[in-house]
C-alpha cells in the first residue's frame, strides 16, 4: 500500500509502565526511553491511499484521522500500538479494521488552515467505543530538521512497524505485525491550543496540554506492507 500523511501533530506524554500495562496484550513488551513509557495523540491527514503502483482506491480520497497510541517491542522489535484510531471515512474505517485489524472508529472531523494556524476537530460517532474528542490548533515553531540519531524524538517517531491484536470484545491471543517504510521525519518544534481533550479518557491516563511534548511533521510519503500474523 501507499499513502501520504501531512499536517501531522505529535502530541507526547511520559507515563508509567504500570498505567499502560492493563491496556496492551500480554505478548507486548511496553518500550521506554529514560524509564518512562510515553502515550501520544496524534492528528493528521491520510490522502492517496491506494495499491502501489495503481490510482487511488475508489472511494477513499482524502481523509482526516486521528489515533492514541504508545510504543511496544515483539522479540526485540520496537514498534507501534495503537488505542484507538478514529477517521472521517467510514470505507476506510471498515476496510482497516477487517484488514489490519487495527482499532479505527467512524469519527467527524473537520481540518482548517490560516496564516500557518492548523484548527483541527475530531468527535467519535462510533457506539463500538467511549466517546472521545478533540479540539484544537497547532503550528510550528522552529525549523523542520531530522531527528538526531539516540534522541527522544527519534524514539517517538522512527518507527517502522505496527502490532495489532484481536478487537474486543475478544481476548487478545492472536498477533499481527505490519510493516512500514518511508524517508526520515522532518520535524519542528510546535505550539498547541487545546480546547477540549478527552482522546484518552477511557484509558484513565491525564493528558495536560502544558505537559505535552510537541512537535509538527512535514508532509510523508509511506509505503506500507499488509500485516502477518506472528503469533
Amino acid at each position: 500500500m501507499a499513502m501520504r500523511w501531512s499536517r501531522l501533530l505529535f502530541m507526547h506524554w511520559p507515563v508509567s509502565v504500570d498505567q499502560l500495562r492493563p491496556h496492551l496484550p500480554p505478548m507486548l513488551e511496553i518500550d521506554t526511553f529514560d524509564g518512562s513509557a510515553w502515550i501520544a495523540i496524534v492528528p493528521f491527514t491520510m490522502s492517496g491511499v491506494r495499491a502501489r503502483f495503481t490510482p487511488a482506491l475508489p472511494g477513499i480520497g482524502a481523509f482526516h484521522e486521528l489515533n492514541v497510541r504508545t510504543y511496544v517491542t515483539h522479540d526485540g522489535k520496537p514498534g507501534v500500538w495503537f488505542f484507538s484510531l478514529d477517521a472521517a471515512d467510514r470505507v476506510a474505517v471498515k476496510a482497516a479494521r477487517l484488514t489490519f485489524h487495527l482499532a479505527y472508529f467512524n469519527a467527524r472531523m473537520s481540518l482548517s488552515e490560516r496564516d500557518g494556524i492548523i484548527q483541527y476537530e475530531s468527535t467519535r460517532t462510533d457506539r463500538r467505543a467511549n466517546a472521545a474528542a478533540l479540539r484544537c490548533s497547532y503550528r510550528p515553531t522552529g525549523a523542520f530538521v531530522e531527528a538526531a540519531r539516540g534522541s527522544l524524538e527519534a524514539f517517538l517517531t522512527n518507527r517502522y512497524r505496527l502490532f495489532a491484536s484481536d478487537l474486543p470484545p475478544h481476548e487478545p491471543r492472536r498477533l499481527w505485525v505490519g510493516e512500514i517504510d518511508h524517508d526520515p521525519w522532518m520535524l519542528a518544534p510546535s505550539a498547541c491550543e487545546v480546547e477540549h481533550n478527552t482522546m484518552c479518557d477511557g484509558l484513565s491516563i491525564p493528558t495536560p496540554v502544558h505537559g505535552a511534548h510537541l512537535m509538527m511533521a512535514q508532509t510523508l510519503d509511506v509505503r506500507a506492507w499488509w500485516p502477518k500474523r506472528i503469533v
